[in-house]
């Protein structure tokens, strides 16, 4: 059974970076799509970014276009967030998920997706 679990928050002032990690077990990552999504306190729930299982298409939420990153190592069977100039707008619970639709395996949409891990804060404040 396909597990996640994310780690690598903390409480950062703006303008400061922090990598983000989700760890898989139970499948290879290489294999599926998978996304990382945050939620705000009294928030629902948004898409961050996703990126496909070749990694050919990535999604990105237009509220961290060209700050946050996504990647993957395939054989450590982990994928990353990459945030750079943190806002104390990005202050969330971090999740990551797996793709669980068509729609949702080719990045085109948020919806779809399961096997959510515990999540991790991340906490932007000065």
């Amino acid at each position: 059974q396909l597990q996640l679990v994310e780690s690598g928050g903390g409480l950062v002032q703006p303008g400061e970076s922090l990598r983000l990690s989700c760890a898989a077990s139970g499948f290879p990552l290489k294999s599926i799509t998978i996304a990382w999504f945050r939620q705000a306190p009294g928030k629902e729930r948004e898409g961050v970014l996703c990126i496909t299982s070749n990694s050919g298409r990535t999604k990105v939420a237009d509220s961290v276009k060209g700050r946050f990153t996504i990647s993957r190592d395939t054989d450590k069977n982990m994928v990353f967030l990459q945030m750079n100039s943190l806002k104390p707008e990005d202050t969330a619970v971090y999740f990551c998920a797996v793709a669980r639709s068509t729609l949702s395996r080719m990045c085109t949409i948020w919806n779809g997706f399961g096997s959510w891990g515990q999540g991790t804060q991340v906490t932007v404040s000065s």
